[in-house]
Order: C-alpha cells, then structure tokens, then sequence
C-alpha cells in the first residue's frame, strides 16, 4: 500500500484542491501539508479531520489494505 501522505495528497489534487486549501481547513502552514504528503504513518485525529474535510474514508482504505494482506 502507498504511504498514508502520499493517499492524502492523490485525493486532495483529484479534487482539484490545493495543499495550500488544505492548510487553510485544517488550519496549519501549507509547509506542513507538505510534510504530511511524505508521512508513511499519521495521527489518528489528524487523519479523522482530513478525512471530514475531504469526505473521503481513509480509514476504510486503510481497514481493507490491511485485512487483504492477512488473507
């Protein structure tokens, strides 16, 4: 599975959104939206707000990944 960040990143810009949007919502310095697109593994509050402000399940995808390696 592709690193947690780099998920984030690929929703965000299929929306058509910006990092420095993203920074904005969360509210954070774009700088540091950056620095979560190279993240392999974040904070779970972290990613339930970005998962809200995306609407879009990360937590699922991640429960999936995880569940088909083990089969």
């Amino acid at each position: 599975m592709e690193k947690i960040g780099n998920r984030i990143k690929t929703v965000l810009f299929s929306q058509h959104r910006s990092a420095k949007w993203l920074a904005e919502q969360i509210p954070c310095e774009r700088t540091n939206v950056y620095d979560i697109f190279k993240r392999a593994d974040i904070n779970v509050n972290l990613l339930q707000q970005i998962c809200l402000i995306l609407n879009h399940d990360f937590f699922k995808e991640l429960s999936e990944n995880t569940f088909k390696k083990k089969r």
